[in-house]
């Protein structure tokens, strides 16, 4: 599938003027794109054509809203990979909640477990919070970053592009990484999924080949109801 831009968003995206000699930093408003009724028919056009590859697809709700954010950072180069990443945090933390999608031939390619912060909530996640130390999950959208080597082995780096929401990702060790209490056994003894210090934590068999697949500027949107429309996109 060859995706496309609406006219309205091409105007969006252009009507920017770049800072010289620094870090681009944009501000995308995702409720302009929302309020295009032509968008919604075209995120759910192309949703009806997503190849589930017999895993469960997820909500047409947050797919639009990833599929927004998809668009328009793809457009703007800041990510440079046809692959979204799509974490639903409106479902129980028992469920397989994140799927990651290949843009270009739109076919899931994983959908796994995935865990959210410790104070975020029990089994489903309510607080979610941008602040060092309080072990909560932060929302929105993030372009992935490098793998390296830390506590729990090969992990991904991420970037959150939406100020005051999840700007401090990478200050906070915001991280994708393995940890053995993301699993179908850890929920059948604890009646729940085990919960991260914020991290989007993967199962251990999964983790390697979901962060060699998305690594160096891939989207990646975390979704819950609770996240207003109107929240802007940081683009760096």
């Amino acid at each position: 599938m060859v995706y496309r831009l609406s006219v309205v968003m091409i105007f969006f995206l252009t009507s920017f003027s770049p800072i010289e000699n620094k870090v681009e930093r944009k501000l995308i408003t995702a409720n302009t794109i929302t309020k295009t009724t032509g968008f919604e028919a075209e995120a759910t056009a192309v949703y009806n054509q997503l190849d589930a590859n017999s895993f469960a697809l997820p909500e047409v709700s947050s797919f639009t809203q990833a599929l927004e954010g998809f668009y328009a950072l793809k457009a703007k180069g800041v990510i440079q990979k046809d692959i979204l990443t799509l974490i639903d945090f409106s479902k129980s933390s028992n469920t397989k909640r994140l799927w990651v999608i290949d843009m270009a031939t739109n076919t899931i390619l994983f959908n796994s477990l995935v865990a959210h912060g410790r104070n975020t909530g029990e089994e489903f996640a309510n607080s979610f919070s941008n602040q060092p130390q309080s072990y909560k999950s932060s929302l929105g959208f993030y372009v992935t970053g490098e793998i390296y080597n830390g506590k729990h082995g090969a992990s991904l780096k991420l970037d959150g592009l939406e100020k005051g929401v999840n700007d401090t990702a990478r200050e906070r060790g915001v991280v994708m990484h393995a940890a053995d209490y993301v699993s179908e056994s850890f929920i059948k003894n604890n009646h729940r999924l085990g919960r991260s210090q914020g991290c989007p934590a993967l199962p251990a068999e999964l983790t390697q080949e979901i962060i060699q697949k998305i690594k160096n500027k891939s989207c990646l949107f975390i979704y819950h109801p609770s996240r207003a429309k109107a929240s802007q996109v940081l683009v760096l």
